[in-house]
């Protein structure tokens, strides 16, 4: 149903073409007999037989009008038509039987979606009921009890039975789920559970073949201890699942109170039909969208004010104690018979195995701990030469990350140390020796302050009793030290190994460790990939990461298309049909292995709440989060880019808020700002989007409950954050993040020699600009041709008149060739 008939079914509609439910029928029947139909569908176990399937009954398609919710007969040859399309069938393997019938709306009108979503209602409230224990007939009267509350006009048109039980026979007689059967359920059985409405009249309707349609929703479920398991839930029967809209009209807007229940998951539900019905619709503005969105984000900023204010109650800032600094204090030596002999010359002594300087100061050694000292320097005066020892002292730099804290106000601060000598080499080298201490140190503790958040992992427990499952042929990123080659992945008890063939070298994650999974197929991409972003950081190789990913290329990049093989007597277009034949069936086979790898990863780290999680490409839009532009992929729990390192993962219920910049008439791109709820996290940016992704961002913003402003400036982040870290509840009771929403307002207004307080100048952004030029990787020679052809061709875009007026000026002006670039630089 889910993996060809809704496929093939859209296909026909999406391109007009006639076909009579007979023939499609038939299509579906055929399918029982392809192999490789059912060799490519990942879910089904590997002692699958498919020549043990038969087909139970159908498949019946129904449309246009005429509807007979018993399905025994075969379809008719009418044409299959848009409208209420009702579909089913039922296979029996080894022996034993399942059905399942689906209801496809087809611009449904509205009155004909609010009776399928009331159907939905009564079809999830049977499914709570069924387990251990329950009277069949309470089943039924409750159902049709919520049909005579909510609905009574449709009780007359409600099936007379919500199903049978069903096993070796398709439908057991003795097992009719009505309301005379006094039979209790019990833990095993296995029931088809239907429920419909037959004949309902359509007032909307001007055809009158259509003016009567039906609906169904057939399932086969297990009765369990504490509720049912549904065999055919893969094929969906929501909304998003069944709706197919054509042409221009647009799909009905959800009210903005069910955004709270839908959430990410209408993103995930949006691709379930993967046609082009959905994606062919108008791309302006709708207005009623707009309004409601915009309503929806006025509700979301109150709230986040809301919860801040909540937070943030009773607190004074990061100023009061949170991070407030201690002056640190170090110890070079505890006795005295632990300094140097040389200290007896009461010379200058870089002890660099106690970190320490030693000076002599009045007749006596005097040890400072090189954490103390800020720089030394040297210079010549006459025949001395001076040592000049700078240390870090209280007041001395207002602002500054080094300034030290006053822990006794009374103490004295020692600020600098000059001495004089006549070995001008001897003082060189005891200046080198001290700077070369102070970058020692320095680059000591800023690896002590990266690895301060890497916790050392519980072991990984082996399974022992069988061999683990594992995934082949796959690179680690980022690599293992040596050469690249492939290795494995094995999955253990408690978590996850990747072994290198050199050297038995390997990596461990636990699942106890894992944020987030997930699983990126290779259409439109050269790899498959497994990422996993985890919770605290870990060491591999010398590297410190968060994201581990296991990928596989989707190309052979190796093949050899030129020797080495006989040649087909075969030429041109059927050759590279056959070859590209050939590479989606690699790409797909790549995805299916993944996949199934990835669920039974999620399977095994269960019980750590481990789930697999999918990028939506449909919602994806391009954009700059590091250097490279990328695609950036939303997926029900995450914004991820896991195609080029460095990655992307930012969890979506860790934003505070979202600020669209640059957003303002006539410029091609803006740029995306996320908050983190952690205010001493820097916010993540992702720049250069192109406008047209701008209404589908907002969406996406929207739709999973993310407060978003925008305003026309890129606003100084840094400045913001500390603000807001300074005192978070005095900014959240002066309106929190609602100036970045009145900046947006106040755009049009204003004076232009008025700047925020907040706004990047324009020398930041053009030291910005240059920092990020210099950081470039791919400042290569070619970049630097193109960058002069281009101002080549600005220079050379004058028209010959102008050309020839500047020549005349110059020939009477008789200008040098200084003053005629003065002249351009002017211009």
């Amino acid at each position: 149903m889910s993996e060809y008939f809704v496929d093939e079914m859209s296909r026909l509609l999406d391109e007009e073409k006639q076909m009579t439910h007979k023939a499609l029928s038939m299509r579906v029947d055929a399918k029982i007999d392809d192999t490789k139909f059912f060799n490519k569908l990942a879910k089904l176990p590997a002692e699958f037989d498919p020549r043990q399937i038969d087909w139970a009954y159908g498949p019946v398609i129904q449309s246009g009008g005429k509807y007979d919710l018993k399905l025994t007969a075969t379809s008719d040859n009418g044409n299959l038509q848009p409208g209420i399309i009702i579909a089913g069938f039922g296979i029996r393997y080894k022996t034993y039987s399942s059905i399942i019938s689906r209801t496809y709306l087809v611009d449904p009108s509205k009155s004909q979606e609010a009776n399928y979503a009331f159907l939905l209602n009564i079809h999830e409230t049977v499914m709570k009921d069924i387990r251990d224990g329950t009277v069949v007939k309470d089943l039924f009267n409750k159902a049709i009890g919520l049909v005579r509350a909510k609905k009574p006009e449709l009780e007359s048109h409600f099936v007379k039975n919500i199903g049978a039980g069903i096993g070796i026979e398709l439908r057991d007689a003795n097992m009719i789920l009505n309301s005379k059967n006094n039979k209790v359920l019990k833990s095993g059985m296995t029931l088809a559970i239907t429920v419909g409405l037959t004949d309902v009249e359509e007032s909307e309707s001007k055809d009158k073949r259509k003016a009567v349609y039906s609906m169904v929703i057939t399932d086969t479920v297990r009765v369990g201890e504490n509720g049912p398991h549904i065999f055919t839930k893969d094929a969906g029967i929501d909304m998003d699942s069944v709706s197919f809209y054509f042409g221009d009209e647009e799909e009905p807007q959800k009210p903005v109170k069910e955004k709270k229940e839908v959430k990410s998951n209408a993103i995930a539900n949006r691709n379930v039909t993967r046609t082009k019905l959905r994606a062919e619709r108008p791309t302006q503005v709708n207005e009623g969208a707009e309004a409601r969105r915009r309503e929806h984000q006025k509700e979301l900023a109150a709230k986040k004010t809301k919860e801040g204010l909540d937070r943030f109650a009773g607190t004074t800032g990061d100023d009061n104690g949170v991070t407030q600094k201690k002056f640190k204090r170090f110890e070079s030596y505890k006795r005295d018979n632990q300094l140097p002999t040389k200290v007896k010359d009461l010379i200058v002594y870089v002890d660099h195995k106690a970190s320490t300087v030693i000076v002599p100061i009045m007749g006596r050694p005097v040890p400072f701990h090189i954490n103390t000292i800020k720089n030394a320097s040297k210079s010549d005066e006459g025949e001395y030469a001076y040592l000049r020892i700078n240390f870090l002292s209280p007041g001395q730099g207002v602002g500054r990350k080094d300034d030290q804290p006053f822990e006794d106000l009374s103490a004295h601060f020692l600020r600098n140390l000059t001495l004089r000598s006549k070995d001008n080499d001897r003082l060189a080298q005891v200046a080198q020796d001290i700077t070369e201490l102070r970058k020692n140190a320095l680059r000591r503790e800023q690896e002590k302050k990266e690895m301060e958040d890497v916790v050392e992992q519980d072991k990984l427990i082996e399974i022992r009793n069988r061999r683990p499952v594992k995934l082949p042929d796959v690179y680690l990123r980022p690599p293992l030290d040596g050469k690249r080659v492939p290795g494995e992945v094995e999955i253990h008890q408690n978590g996850l190994r990747y072994m290198s063939p050199f050297r038995n070298e390997h990596v461990d994650v636990l699942f106890s460790n894992v944020k987030h999974l997930f699983f990126q197929p290779c259409a439109h991409e050269l790899i498959v990939l497994i990422h996993v972003h985890l919770k605290t950081p870990i060491m591999i190789g010398k590297r410190k990461t968060r994201d581990v990913q296991f990928y596989r290329e989707a190309t052979e990049m190796q093949f050899d298309e030129t020797g080495n093989r006989r040649r087909k007597h075969r030429y041109g277009d059927e050759e590279e049909f056959e070859a590209e034949q050939e590479e989606r069936r690699r790409r797909a086979a790549l995805d299916r292995e993944f996949k199934a790898f990835a669920e039974k990863i999620a399977d095994a780290g269960k019980d750590e709440g481990v789930d697999v999680d999918i990028p939506f490409r449909e919602i994806g839009f391009n954009g700059v989060p590091n250097r490279s532009n990328v695609l950036i992929q939303p997926t029900t729990d995450a914004l991820v880019q896991l195609t080029e390192p460095p990655f992307l993962v930012i969890t979506l219920n860790e934003i505070e808020i979202a600020h669209l910049e640059r957003v303002q008439f006539g410029l091609k791109n803006f740029d995306l700002v996320f908050v983190f709820k952690d205010f001493h996290r820097p916010p993540v940016h992702v720049n250069t989007i192109p406008v047209e992704s701008l209404e589908g961002v907002k969406d996406w913003l929207d739709s999973v409950d993310i407060a978003f402003t925008e305003g026309p400036l890129n606003l100084n982040w840094t400045t913001i954050m500390k603000t807001v870290v300074s005192d978070p509840y005095g900014f959240f009771a002066d309106g929190g993040w609602s100036f970045l929403a009145a900046e947006s307002d106040s755009e049009g207004g204003g004076s232009e020699d008025e700047e925020s307080a907040f706004e990047l100048s324009e020398s930041e952004l053009a030291a910005a600009d240059e920092s990020s030029e210099d950081d470039s990787e791919f400042d290569d020679d070619a970049s630097a041709e193109e960058s002069e052809e281009f101002s080549a061709d600005e220079e050379s875009g004058d028209d010959w008149d102008e050309l020839e007026r500047k020549a005349k000026k110059k020939d009477r002006e008789g200008g040098s060739d200084d003053e005629e670039r003065g002249q351009k630089r002017k211009r």
